[in-house]
């Protein structure tokens, strides 16, 4: 297949969605279209679109691409993820809910002061800019491997134009255009993963009890490990993990919440949770069965596997091993994920930084849609920035490393919610930005501490403690006592 057709199908993918953008943007521009729907957006919609949201071009490769060093451990995660939608349906929506507001950092201004949220809401530009932007840049760097390098395109302007296409479809009605993008977006996705499967299986000869039978058989295909504490495979890390991990980059990450409270009242956002959360079972049960069917199929014809595990799908689909068929979905699939992702992203950014800094509400509506476009365009800079920065380093260990670190900051926004919820008592709002930054430098000294002194690194379980000692500090320290007023 060649890169003219590659480019077609990025072209017509993103013509479909600039259609369902502008049919959005005739009536509904507004700016409470663009954070909230309208609070309009039918819970079962909201519930699919998620999925592809949730994932993201990193997922596409990553998970099929583990399986062979993990096997289908990622399983355990999976029904974590469970529990803590669970929480999220139950307890998070509920007060997000009686406050009725765009920004959830809120809860943290009344609950314990205006410093607390906008730490919160710090922590999160801060991690959501790196992750997305990351995210993004490697799908787009697939994207111009196998496409546009062989035409010279250079890499700054594939991402430029990538970030301007997301824009021009998010910019006028924001959540309430992305709802439904990412409908669209999400079945692509599940369709590009289905017939990859397929097209695999065919390859092994193997129909759909054949395929069942080759997955079940595998050496690949062990779930559960409870023998090993120290692995971070082990189950109760991998479980409450999955718990915590879902709780703190849905719960309360703005992106993700701000798709839930588009919905009409608060008992069609949590049916559209608790759908949403049963989906990622069957799902990235197919793509880790994909990522053993992938194997198998490698081990049949003796071909040389990378050894980056998220490099093997990309190589055997466009070394042509599966038919164009596959690498046509490939691609449709990896853009299906990533434009979900990163409009999401975009748009979540933009509300964060527009009510939890600027205080957008107090202006009136034309002037507040002027801050929000100057807002939603410098954020597309700082992705398209970001991207280039990665691309500079062009050191995948840099990269990797860099995500990590940012992955610190979702504890200490985890534990300035859970210290709100499940604690009465009054904290010292001044204090929460040092005790914010204390905590993920700690847990990173604990970690290599450990590390090189019994051989335990932290997996998931770190987002647990970062969380706690937040949580715990806050309890600890005493409420600032009021001046005393002087009457003379």
């Amino acid at each position: 297949m060649n890169e003219t057709s590659i480019l077609i199908i990025i072209l017509l993918y993103f013509g479909v969605l600039l259609a369902v953008a502008r049919i959005i943007g005739k009536k509904h521009s507004g700016n409470d279209a663009f954070f909230l729907g309208n609070r309009k957006s039918p819970w079962y919609v909201v519930a699919f679109g998620m999925i592809g949201a949730s994932l993201s071009g990193v997922t596409f490769v990553s998970v099929p691409g583990m399986v062979g060093k993990f096997d289908m451990t990622y399983m355990q995660m999976v029904a974590g993820f469970l529990l803590g939608y669970a929480v999220i349906a139950f307890v998070l929506l509920p007060i997000y809910y009686r406050l009725n507001v765009a920004g959830i950092y809120a809860y943290l201004d009344g609950r314990i002061g205006r410093k607390a949220r906008k730490t919160a809401a710090g922590f999160f530009i801060l991690s959501r800019t790196v992750t997305a932007a990351a995210r993004l840049y490697v799908a787009v760097l697939i994207l111009q491997t196998y496409c546009f390098d062989a035409r010279r395109i250079p890499f700054a302007l594939t991402a430029a134009a990538f970030l301007l296409m997301i824009w021009l479809y998010t910019h006028k009605s924001g959540i309430m255009t992305i709802v439904w993008t990412d409908l669209l977006q999400t079945f692509f996705m599940l369709a590009a993963l289905v017939i990859i499967i397929l097209q695999v299986a065919k390859g092994l000869n193997l129909d759909f009890s054949g395929m069942i039978a080759a997955v079940k058989e595998s050496p690949h295909s062990r779930i559960f490990v409870f023998d090993d504490w120290r692995s971070q495979q082990h189950f109760f890390k991998q479980f409450f993990g999955g718990m915590f991990v879902t709780i703190a980059m849905t719960g309360i990450d703005q992106e993700m919440m701000q798709k839930n409270l588009s919905c009409k009242n608060l008992r069609e956002a949590q049916k559209n949770v608790c759908t949403c959360s049963l989906f990622f079972i069957p799902v990235n049960f197919l793509f880790l069965s994909l990522g053993i069917l992938a194997l198998n199929y490698a081990s049949a014809n003796h071909i040389a596997l990378p050894a980056m595990g998220d490099d093997i799908l990309p190589t055997l689909i466009t070394g042509g091993y599966f038919g164009t068929a596959a690498i046509i979905f490939f691609i449709t699939g990896i853009i299906a994920v990533t434009f979900a992702g990163a409009d999401s992203a975009l748009t979540g950014l933009t509300t964060s930084v527009c009510v939890d800094f600027l205080g957008i509400n107090k202006y009136g509506e034309k002037k507040a849609r002027q801050i929000r476009l100057v807002v939603h365009a410098a954020i597309s800079f700082a992705f398209i920035g970001i991207m280039l920065l990665f691309k500079a380093i062009n050191n995948t260990s840099v990269i990797d490393a860099l995500y990590r670190i940012v992955s610190y900051t979702y504890g200490p926004l985890l534990g300035l919610f859970a210290f709100g919820i499940l604690f009465k008592t009054k904290t010292c709002d001044g204090a929460v930005p040092y005790l914010c930054l204390l905590s993920p430098i700690l847990c990173f000294a604990g970690d290599c501490l450990l590390g090189a002194t019994v051989g335990y690194r932290f997996g998931y379980e770190l987002l647990i403690v970062n969380a706690a000692l937040v949580a715990v500090g806050l309890f600890i320290i005493p409420p600032r006592k009021p001046r005393p007023v002087c009457n003379e």
